[in-house]
């Protein structure tokens, strides 16, 4: 196992990320999966750690609860940075299934392309995915901010209950299906919308609000002009046999 303590790291080494001081690096060619999360899971909250060869590794930097900074340098499998309760994660590279599964509060940044099921049933915290994220983005999302710099599949927010998702490139099909109360900023086109989504107006408030998503996002020339917002019309909260069809 490869734990280098206190070592300064330049900005090379940390690849997209800041350079990283006092950090300790973690070598995942010679660590086990659970040795990393064990090391990651026991920091009191200031450390700073370095993740090195992920090589696609599963459920990595998973169930942190204190509010580290962890940079993982490369891509990895599925449901990385799972159930985050307060730590900053960053991935240099692409993710698999579920990254920020049940996440509750921190950050996760993710510095390539997601696949399905993004930042599932999360409930706070700001997830951020700089290139295109898979079908079912924020699937059952209860509150938690996801901000997109491409493309997300369909099926995206299927169930959404709060929170905010914001898209900057296209939207595929039945987008926002069963919504309850997510705000949907999309720059580009929608293939479709789900059942029981509608588009809406943009009205001051949320170009504040989406002005402030992008800028905590890194997007903060982005115009907010350029969005279309989408929401819940509420016709499916209550059961109606006249809308049974779109159930």
């Amino acid at each position: 196992m490869t734990v280098i303590a206190d070592q300064a790291l330049t900005s090379d080494q940390t690849s997209a990320a800041e350079p990283m001081t006092a950090s300790r690096v973690i070598n995942l060619h010679d660590a086990s999966l659970r040795e990393a999360n064990r090391m990651l899971q026991e920091s009191d909250g200031t450390g700073r750690f370095l993740v090195t060869e992920p090589r696609g590794a599963h459920a990595l930097a998973v169930g942190l609860d204190s509010p580290d900074e962890v940079i993982i340098d490369g891509p990895t499998g599925y449901y990385t940075a799972g159930m985050n309760d307060g730590a900053h994660v960053t991935v240099n590279g692409n993710v698999g299934v579920g990254v920020a599964e049940n996440m509750m509060s921190g950050t996760v940044r993710v510095h390539g392309s997601a696949s399905q099921s993004a930042g599932a049933t999360a409930h706070g915290g700001l997830l951020v995915i700089t290139g295109d994220a898979g079908a079912r983005c924020g699937i059952s999302m209860k509150g938690v901010d996801i901000v997109v710099g491409g493309s997300i599949g369909h099926m995206s927010c299927f169930m959404g209950q709060a929170g905010r998702l914001v898209v900057l490139g296209d939207a595929g099909d039945a987008l926002g299906d069963s919504l309850y109360e997510v705000h949907i900023y999309v720059r580009g086109s929608v293939a479709s919308l789900g059942a029981d989504c509608v588009e809406k107006p943009m009205r001051s408030e949320h170009h504040d609000e989406l002005a402030d998503l992008l800028d905590r996002a890194g997007y903060a020339d982005v115009p907010t002009g350029e969005f279309r917002r989408y929401g819940s019309a509420r016709t499916l909260y209550n059961f109606d046999v006249d809308n049974a069809s779109a159930y």
